[in-house]
């Protein structure tokens, strides 16, 4: 069993230390769900955030775009040209994502000055890219509803996951420990 644990120490330690990142952040970003009044900023900061982003990014696109607050539940409701089209939710603000991207970059970490930057540099990548995402995804719903399920279930999500591997790739090859060590 010990010869198991120091052949398979480098596969341990990245595995403990990604869950134990990922749970600290998770419940860190559930704390602070929580304790979201959504007074000023319904339902949650960085959700209102991102749906005031959305109209903004889509009014300055030509279409007369308009967020609100949801009567019934914790989300934005998105109007395109007069047409309730879609509810932005606490899950599409990429906080989830970007929890997933610092918990391997830490799991897999360069120095700490190089781990640093590019968790601020993914983070903001990946918001930046959720935010178009969001936008093109609104236009692609207003003019072709009828393939709302595939927008929203298939490519949408294959872009920011797909990304994100991407810069996981990237982190692994050019800047973490374990690329060092080769």
């Amino acid at each position: 069993m010990k010869a198991l644990f120091v052949k398979y120490k480098g596969v341990i330690k990245f595995i403990l230390t990604f869950l134990v990142v990922y749970a600290v952040l998770t419940f860190a970003y559930k704390f602070y769900l929580q304790f979201s009044s959504g007074n000023t900023y319904y339902p949650d900061y960085i959700t209102h955030t991102l749906a005031k982003q959305t109209e903004v990014i889509l009014n300055d696109l030509g279409y007369a775009a308009k967020v609100e607050a949801h009567a019934n539940e914790p989300s934005m409701k998105l109007i395109l040209n007069g047409t309730y089209l879609a509810r932005i939710i606490e899950g599409c603000n990429s906080v989830s994502v970007i929890i997933l991207f610092i918990s391997f970059v830490i799991a897999f970490s360069g120095t700490f000055k190089t781990t640093v930057f590019f968790i601020v540099f993914g983070s903001v990548l990946i918001y930046i890219v959720n935010l178009v995402r969001i936008v093109v995804l609104s236009v692609g719903l207003y003019k072709y509803p009828q393939h709302e399920h595939v927008l929203h279930t298939v490519i949408f999500p294959a872009i920011i996951y797909g990304m994100l591997f991407l810069l996981w790739i990237f982190w692994v090859n050019r800047f973490s420990k374990l690329k060092n060590n080769e």
